[in-house]
């Protein structure tokens, strides 16, 4: 019996290995093949491997090529990124609590109306925003880049806090009441901190969400300095990357290094607010 336990454990992490290994492959190849000289063809293996050959000169060259700047457009991406993460975490918590912990006529009824809105495909919803922002006159400033963000994916958001505000006691509101709390203080001091896990992984969510987004930051804005990250070098792809891959490579890394950073930094509360989320309620 134990040599059978031994077996199947040894398959089970076996095949998680390869699983694994299969997943974090064309990330490794596409960091070393970053690092190869410009134009240089596509490289082996074993070329990849050569320690050699390395060299940051692509990130230099993207960082701080003159033509594109690259830093205003991190700068843009970071500031749009952390302000739509706030904002939709604020809109979800207050929308969440009202349909886990309010009593009203109709609660049920729109929350499924609102649940409904996540199977209308997003580019829908652009010409309508676009219009209604150009409108406004917000087209390439921070706010026509940030507030309609939010709405692209607040449903989700509702719904996934909603699951977990239901799996909370509601003795704890019981006995905040009691202590005078308002239906806000409860939000703020008893149902946010137990919330945490949830809380983390709709701004995870968000933020990969936001700092990989291209087509609004393109439609919405219209100057090299207000562009985002993504399309920036997206721009600098078509125009100066061609089929030049270790700086398409070290452009993907450019883009791809902070939105992993903050999953990392996250990802235990992410699974457990997942898990938490999807099972609760």
């Amino acid at each position: 019996m134990r040599a059978t336990r031994v077996i199947k454990l040894t398959a089970v992490y076996a095949l998680l290995f390869a699983g694994g290994a299969i997943t974090v492959l064309p990330f490794v190849w596409m960091a070393l093949t970053s690092l190869q000289p410009r134009r240089a063809a596509i490289a082996s293996p074993l070329d990849l491997l050569d320690s050699e050959s390395w060299s940051l000169g692509n990130y230099e060259f993207i960082l701080t090529f003159p033509e594109l700047p690259i830093v205003r457009m991190a700068l843009n991406s970071v500031f749009v990124t952390l302000c739509v993460v706030l904002f939709q975490l604020a809109i979800c918590s207050l929308a969440a609590y009202a349909f886990a912990r309010l009593r009203f006529r109709g609660r049920d009824a729109l929350f499924i109306l609102v649940t409904l809105t996540m199977m209308v495909p997003t580019v829908v919803m652009i010409v309508p925003l676009f219009i209604t922002v150009e409108r406004m006159g917000l087209l390439d400033t921070y706010a026509g880049l940030i507030f309609p963000y939010p709405y692209l994916s607040t449903a989700f958001g509702i719904f996934l806090l909603r699951q977990h505000f239901m799996s909370i006691p509601r003795s704890l509101d019981e006995a905040a009441e009691l202590d005078g709390c308002s239906k806000l203080r409860i939000l703020w001091h008893v149902i946010l901190p137990s919330s945490r896990p949830a809380l983390a992984t709709l701004a995870a969510f968000g933020f990969i969400w936001t700092w990989t987004e291209f087509y609004w930051p393109l439609l919405a804005t219209s100057t090299r300095e207000m562009r985002t990250l993504e399309v920036g070098l997206s721009m600098f792809k078509e125009s100066y990357g061609g089929t030049n891959w270790p700086i398409q490579m070290a452009a993907a890394v450019i883009v791809l290094l902070p939105a992993l950073a903050f999953f990392l930094a996250l990802q235990k509360y992410f699974v457990k607010g997942v898990v938490q989320s999807g099972l609760k309620g």
